[in-house]
């Protein structure tokens, strides 16, 4: 995280002795740890957090994505019915009126 080499660690050891002496040092030791365990919970919990939200935020685009091609497939499929139907309804009438032609000329002999 640091990069602190062992000749770093020395230097901070001795000059934690000077600054904080030898009784107080372990405590301090201590107490640091445990603060930058804190700060690493920290930022783990943060990094995950935000790592969940872009997750969320993918899953959604692809969900409106779905849902837009849906819509569109649903409404070409409505389209292409609509014309069937008017092609059937036409076939029908035109079918009607021959039958009817044909009644009317039958009942005329």
């Amino acid at each position: 995280m640091f990069d602190i080499g062992f000749t770093e660690l020395v230097l901070l050891a001795i000059v934690g002795l000077i600054v904080i002496g030898p009784e107080q040092l372990p405590d301090a030791i201590r107490t640091v740890g445990a603060w930058i365990s804190k700060i690493r919970k920290s930022y783990n919990d943060i990094r995950l957090e935000v790592q969940q939200e872009l997750h969320n935020e993918t899953v959604l685009n692809d969900l409106r994505e779905a849902g837009d091609r849906i819509t569109r497939e649903s409404n070409e499929i409505e389209n292409k019915l609509r014309k069937d139907y008017e092609k059937l309804d036409e076939q029908i009438s035109e079918q009607t009126s021959d039958e009817v032609k044909r009644a009317n000329t039958q009942a005329k002999n």
